[in-house]
């Protein structure tokens, strides 16, 4: 009986003190009470509770701000550690929105590692705070996002021009002066979501010209491609500058080539569209160095594709390590998030319900989204391991015999069987008026012009058909295949080739060649091959045209 009753006692004792730990630990310990304790609003000591933000059109419930004090609704004037400030500002109020969904993490814990989402099999751990802008893809879709150069051109011009004397953009600009001035016009960092007037140049200038102010002698006349660059600035000025200059890069390296993202795009790679929405417990960590992240991973996939994901087709990017940074943060920006279209913002709505692009419009933008990754930066063509060459398209040789309706035809039918895909349907791919853009680059970057109109029908070759493959086998074989297959030239026995090419074009290319490409020019001669006369390259064309038939 004796050993019952202490029993009893001693186990009654031992709940009531672990009782008592819990309600201190719950009611005293807690980070949040602490830091609650610490903070001060104008009355004094602020209420010690709970607090939360709902939000039911977006089914968020967080409770971020029971520690993030200053971010509640009506408690901005809170002051004491850093944790309590008031949200920086933003375009809208954070309070409308809550806050997992720009920034990701646990709404309904309150214990920090809990709502960061630092936990295991949490899906949606926070984004980290140097790729915080990453968070505002979860809603929004910069639009016209120009490649780096013209990026940074207008973004030049905006500075050469003064622009920051008197506006403020992006946390630079809005000159302050010794008589009190400055200042005099708006903050330009969210235009491109809240507009602009498009006619400010001309309000600008017939103020200039007269003298109500005080750039009078200093702003003058604009070349209209300068004036094109400036808005086309602007109109990518969201109030996250690091993402959009993310944006442009991704833009610059080809990666639309092979990755489709919001619907756009090859189908080379996997779909983009959400890949930042990646839940970590579901990916290889093993050769990933440092933390188990998503931004880690990440990081390390673009430095060494094949390493973190064994079997990958993707090439190491030449990058830097900023650029790493950058790309980073890009992919986790691409969370696109299942919201009720009432919560959609313009931009979003322009470009999945009205169809305008993400990318700028320009030849160096869509020639860069698209082709770069293959054809490289300037059209030189690239090899990567493993691959067979991909030709240099801007290449001089090639567009002094290929037309633009040639060049064209191949973005649009692109190469079956090989990694050039067709480019021809607008909603997936590029539409016409991108592909003449795309053209006109590829001129540009090859200061070629295009060949003159043939007068020959497109095909005139009569040539010996035997002879041609004799000489095939002898001059050509070792780079194009046995059967045209294709190694380190191009594939020649390829029915979207064959189809677009012309006699001439064929003909001329064998003639004159590929400057600074394995492909010689077989009209002249060199140390180690005779020329070949133009009844022999003619026997050629009428060999390759051989593989036209069933």
């Amino acid at each position: 009986m004796n050993k019952n009753k202490h029993l009893l006692l001693w186990s009654s004792l031992g709940s009531l003190a672990l009782l008592i730990v819990a309600a201190v630990q719950e009611n005293i310990l807690k980070d949040w009470r602490r830091i609650q304790h610490s903070a001060r609003a104008d009355a004094g000591a602020v209420d010690v509770r709970l607090r939360q933000t709902l939000v039911p059109g977006l089914q968020a419930t967080d409770r971020c701000v029971t520690c993030h004090l200053g971010m509640a609704a009506g408690e901005q004037g809170v002051s004491g550690p850093r944790v309590v400030h008031a949200h920086k500002p933003v375009p809208h109020d954070p309070g409308e929105y809550g806050c997992t969904v720009c920034h990701a993490g646990q709404g309904l814990a309150t214990e920090k590692a809990d709502a960061h989402g630092d936990v295991h099999f949490w899906p949606s751990p926070m984004i980290p705070l140097r790729f915080i802008q990453a968070g505002c893809g979860s809603c929004h879709t910069p639009l016209g996002v120009p490649e780096q150069q013209e990026l940074a051109r207008g973004r030049n011009l905006v500075e050469r021009y003064d622009c920051l004397v008197c506006h403020r953009i992006d946390d630079r600009g809005g000159t302050l002066r010794p008589d009190g001035g400055g200042m005099e016009g708006p903050n330009l960092s969210v235009v491109g979501i809240t507009g602009w007037n498009r006619n400010w140049y001309e309000k600008h200038l017939e103020a200039a010209r007269g003298g109500a102010r005080l750039w009078a002698n200093t702003f003058g006349p604009i070349p209209a491609s300068d004036l094109d660059a400036i808005d086309g600035y602007l109109a990518t000025r969201v109030g996250a500058a690091r993402w959009v200059e993310a944006k442009s890069l991704f833009h610059s390296l080809g990666c639309l080539g092979c990755h489709k993202v919001g619907g756009v795009g090859g189908d080379e790679g996997p779909d983009l569209t959400r890949v930042g929405k990646k839940d970590p417990g579901r990916l290889d960590f093993t050769h990933v160095p440092g933390e188990p992240t998503i931004a880690n991973w990440f990081a390390e996939h673009f430095r060494a594709p094949a390493k973190v994901v064994p079997g990958s087709q993707m090439p190491a990017v030449n990058v830097t390590e900023d650029q790493i940074e950058l790309l980073t943060l890009y992919t986790l920006s691409l969370r696109r998030g299942d919201y009720p279209g009432t919560y959609w913002p313009k931009d979003r709505v322009r470009g999945e319900r009205l169809g305008e692009r993400e990318f700028a419009a320009d030849g160096a933008t869509l020639y860069g989204a698209f082709c770069s990754g293959c054809h490289g930066r300037q059209g030189e063509g690239v090899r990567y391991g493993g691959m067979a060459p991909f030709p240099a398209v801007a290449n001089p040789d090639f567009l002094a015999v290929a037309s633009d309706e040639f060049i064209a035809r191949t973005i649009r039918e692109g190469r079956p069987g090989r990694r050039m895909p067709a480019w021809g349907d607008p909603a997936s791919g590029l539409r016409p008026d991108e592909i003449d853009a795309i053209v006109a680059h590829l001129r540009r970057l090859g200061g070629t012009p295009a060949p003159p109109a043939e007068s020959r029908p497109a095909r005139w070759a009569k040539g010996d058909v035997g002879e041609g493959a004799r000489l095939y086998a002898t001059y050509c074989q070792g780079c194009h295949g046995n059967k045209g297959q294709g190694l380190e030239g191009p594939a020649l026995h390829n029915k979207a080739l064959l189809a677009g090419a012309t006699d001439t074009y064929l003909f001329e290319t064998i003639s004159r060649g590929r400057a600074g490409t394995s492909m010689n020019a077989f009209s002249k001669p060199s140390t180690v091959l005779p020329a070949l006369t133009a009844a022999e390259i003619e026997s050629l064309v009428s060999f390759i045209r051989t593989w036209e038939q069933p």
